[in-house]
């Protein structure tokens, strides 16, 4: 009996580590061939393909820093170029990082806003032209923070919060093309993420 996603094509952002990396195994477990996308840790994505290949699935990582919509369309442009058609885009790159109101400057809100949201918006915009005609899935990783607001947080909460008020809009822009617009909001994780920034320890976990 085949899988529920056999035959389907999925990208996954930032899917070298953390979040994205399990999102991949599982995408390539339910029989999606799987593209790895990620920034800086090639040997992380090389190990992501290795491990879903070596249990039969299909996957293949591509370098791309989605912050830049010239490395956004590469990288789509490398999917369809290796698999065909898309069908779930997973918006999961994105930066954690702490800053209480006194520490914040212009380089930490842009890099983060330029990362979590208009590189939210530059994929999206992309896999519009590369969804077939039977639509697709668009699942963005947002955060429990946009909700919870903790102190220190102020501009990664609000990213999250931008992320679903783009997942609310994109989902009725789009629906109409059967595209389905979605986004979890994970609470506390352990990532490496979470560890660069010195969010967690070795007995708890950080969002």
């Amino acid at each position: 009996m085949p899988n529920k996603l056999s035959g389907k094509i999925a990208i996954v952002t930032g899917a070298s580590k953390g979040i994205g990396l399990s999102t991949a195994k599982y995408l390539a477990a339910e029989g999606a061939a799987v593209v790895i996308n990620y920034a800086s840790s090639r040997e992380g994505a090389e190990k992501v393909v290795g491990d879903i290949t070596a249990g039969g699935g299909k996957a293949i990582a591509v370098q791309a820093n989605v912050a830049s919509k010239a490395e956004i369309e590469r990288l789509f442009a490398k999917s369809k170029e290796e698999f065909g058609q898309l069908d779930i885009l997973v918006n999961n790159a994105g930066i954690y990082e702490i800053a209480p109101l006194g520490q914040i400057t212009e380089e930490h809100f842009h890099r983060l806003f330029n990362l979590n949201v208009l590189g939210l918006i530059l994929t999206t915009q992309e896999a519009l032209s590369h969804f077939g005609p039977e639509g697709g899935s668009i699942i963005n990783v947002s955060s429990i923070v946009s909700t919870r607001s903790p102190a220190g947080t102020a501009v990664y909460n609000a990213t999250k919060s931008a992320v679903d008020g783009l997942t609310r809009t994109f989902a009725k822009e789009l629906g109409q093309r059967k595209i389905r617009v979605n986004s979890i909001n994970p609470g506390p994780i352990e990532t490496e993420g979470a560890h660069s920034t010195n969010s967690v320890d070795d007995t708890s976990v950080a969002s």
